[in-house]
């Protein structure tokens, strides 16, 4: 093998290895301080300049869709189990939106980025977050299909009001009892009484008036 070849692949090795130690880094940087921590902070605690940071991770949202990555595939995980294991479809939008409620609250200050994405389509967050919000209108629609969720509900309102809850949960106002409440309250949103609502109706829709 070439000189050049071997300083080719050492230059890749530590190119990885950089951009493994910063993203270790930055998820207990994040675990520590929410994500509003400066950028410039974690290359300095990374012991790398903030030059290569932004080599690796041009923008906050790019690192934070890297940190993602690893909770995408154990989301991913948990959803393929609820269809598997799951029968109830009632059950299984309530469950999967547990996953989700667990997801979006990885790190402090989380669910304003994620909102974003759902609205800027550059971000790196964008295609994760459409990609679960197609999962949460799965899981909707086989609860509408059988009378479980009220039919005018959709998957997207489903992922704004999970972060909304996530948000909330993280409020000055928040106590203890707030997460479950809120995720009570959320369901009582979705989820028909009886499970016998006729598809198409308007029964318990927020007027527009």
């Amino acid at each position: 093998m070439s000189e050049g070849a071997v300083g080719g692949r050492r230059q890749r090795t530590d190119k990885q290895r950089n951009r493994t130690h910063i993203l270790e880094v930055a998820e207990e940087f994040f675990a520590e301080r929410g994500i509003a921590g400066s950028m410039d902070a974690i290359a300095k605690r990374a012991g790398v300049g903030p030059g290569t940071l932004y080599r690796h991770f041009p923008t906050r949202e790019a690192l934070l869709a890297a940190l993602l990555q690893a909770r995408d595939e154990e989301l991913e995980a948990r959803r393929d189990a609820i269809r598997r294991e799951v029968t109830d479809s009632r059950a299984a939008l309530a469950q999967w939106l547990q996953a989700l409620s667990e997801w979006v609250t990885a790190f402090d200050g989380l669910p304003e980025p994620l909102r974003a994405a759902l609205t800027e389509g550059t971000s790196p967050l964008a295609i994760t977050c459409q990609g679960f919000v197609t999962t949460t209108e799965q899981f909707l629609g086989a609860a509408q299909r059988d009378g479980a969720a009220k039919p005018w509900v959709r998957g997207r309102d489903l992922f704004l009001s999970t972060l909304a809850t996530a948000w909330a949960r993280g409020a000055v106002m928040a106590d203890e009892s707030s997460p479950d409440a809120l995720v009570s309250l959320m369901r009582t949103g979705w989820e028909t009484p009886t499970g016998k609502t006729a598809p198409g109706s308007d029964e318990g829709r927020p007027s527009s008036a």
